[in-house]
């Protein structure tokens, strides 16, 4: 996943977890709130397990979210894993993200083309 996607600040995971809509799965939560730009957060608490382990999660779900990206909604989204994600197979965790997606309806057409446009910094 491209760092340009990342929610990195304190202050924007507090507003997706006052404001967003959540849904669930037996691997993770996933949060949504509206917003201009599409932004993802992962948070692995420490019952995950120790920090090689949150880190692996974090990977393997940045990994999944990756072939979805061009197709979601823009807007903040935060992940959160359960302890199940620690023991699922990939597969697993990109159905998981599929179906959580699709849930909230949170995914745009397969045919309808995506228009990015870049910001000057």
């Amino acid at each position: 996943m491209q760092r340009k996607y990342s929610l990195k600040k304190n202050a924007q995971f507090k507003y997706v977890f006052r404001r967003g809509k959540s849904s669930g799965s037996k691997e993770m939560v996933l949060l949504y709130t509206r917003s201009n730009t599409l932004k993802i957060g992962f948070s692995v608490g420490k019952k995950i397990g120790g920090a090689v382990v949150r880190n692996r999660v974090k990977r393997r779900m940045r990994a999944a979210f990756d072939p979805f990206l061009p197709r979601m909604k823009k807007g903040l989204y935060v992940v959160i894993a359960r302890p199940p994600v620690v023991d699922a197979e990939f597969k697993s965790i990109s159905r998981s993200i599929q179906y959580l997606l699709k849930k909230q309806e949170l995914l745009l057409p397969e045919n309808v083309p995506v228009v990015e446009v870049e910001t000057e910094k």
